[in-house]
């Protein structure tokens, strides 16, 4: 197939080229900048030179092109986001930037279209221990800080599943690590120190190896049902201070340090309302439809890859 792919030079775009190109498929790669076209052409793809939220421009370089399939991996987070607006950008790439690769889409002849997610679409709060499905709620409503966030999420999907003549599917992923430039930051921060976790650890959260959500993304290209969603996680749950502390003891680090609640939510109060967000999530319709299973099984494994990188 010919894969159009928004978002090629983020966290996951490199394993997921790599992936793409290893199993035949072409690989063409948006990227906004010039500089990064090298970058994209050493892993095998080709490149395109747009900005995804300035609509006129996409559409006016993707004329005249053909693909099978568009893949949306805009974000715009290349640290943690600590505040709330931290997150308007990405919020923007999941609705104006998928409204505009909708209309990339329509005008390149695609017939598939899969959107990047995440499962914090679920909802912020503490979910319990019962696996969380495809089945339950997501991108529900919220008041304050939170609303934008939850309405970007929604909308993404919406957008994906809801326009005619696409085969819209999203791929819930949990949080991305491995060897992409934001793990290695974060190993720099914790080495240093300078990544605190709130007095308890915080709550669980489904992480992902980004191999893992790379051959993912490829099996939903491939055979995922169009209209439908997939929780792309280890399924292995774990606290935000069990992973710092296990990234901390692979780099010969101090623990990170402990802070009290108040002190997270007034310093950084997106981070404090993710970090105690505790959630357990079923990637079964993955396996059973996709026919995928996470190679790395655990973050413990997860993190030793990364730390010899």
């Amino acid at each position: 197939m010919r894969v159009l792919l928004a978002g090629a030079t983020g966290a996951i775009g490199t394993p997921l080229i790599q992936r793409l190109v290893a199993y035949h498929h072409e690989v063409i790669g948006i990227t906004r900048l010039l500089a990064n076209t090298r970058r994209l052409e050493a892993f095998g793809a080709k490149t395109l030179v747009a900005d995804v939220l300035d609509r006129e421009d996409l559409l006016r370089a993707v004329s005249g092109l053909q693909a099978d399939v568009v893949i949306h991996e805009c974000t715009a987070l290349t640290r943690p986001p600590l505040r709330f607006h931290d997150m308007d950008k990405t919020n923007s790439l999941r609705t104006v930037g998928s409204a505009n690769l909708v209309a990339a889409a329509r005008e390149v002849g695609a017939k598939r279209f899969l959107t990047q997610s995440i499962v914090y679409g679920y909802g912020y709060g503490d979910h319990g221990t019962t696996p969380l499905t495809e089945a339950d709620p997501f991108g529900v409503p919220a008041e304050g800080p939170l609303g934008p966030i939850m309405d970007a999420f929604h909308e993404a999907e919406s957008t994906a599943y809801d326009t005619a003549g696409l085969e819209g599917i999203a791929l819930r992923y949990g949080l991305f690590y491995g060897g992409d430039p934001g793990t290695k930051r974060m190993i720099d921060a914790v080495r240093k120190r300078r990544f605190p976790v709130i007095k308890g650890g915080g709550g669980e959260i489904p992480m992902v190896h980004l191999d893992d959500a790379a051959s993912a993304t490829v099996a939903a290209m491939e055979k995922g049902r169009a209209g439908s969603a997939y929780n792309i996680v280890d399924g292995v749950p774990v606290t935000w201070g069990e992973f710092l502390d296990e990234m901390a003891s692979l780099v010969d680090a101090k623990p990170p340090m402990r802070v009290p609640a108040p002190v997270l939510r007034y310093t950084a109060p997106y981070g404090y309302t993710a970090m105690t967000t505790s959630m357990r999530v079923s990637n079964d319709r993955a396996q059973n439809e996709l026919g995928w299973s996470p190679a790395v099984v655990d973050y413990k494994q997860g993190l030793r890859m990364v730390a010899t990188e």
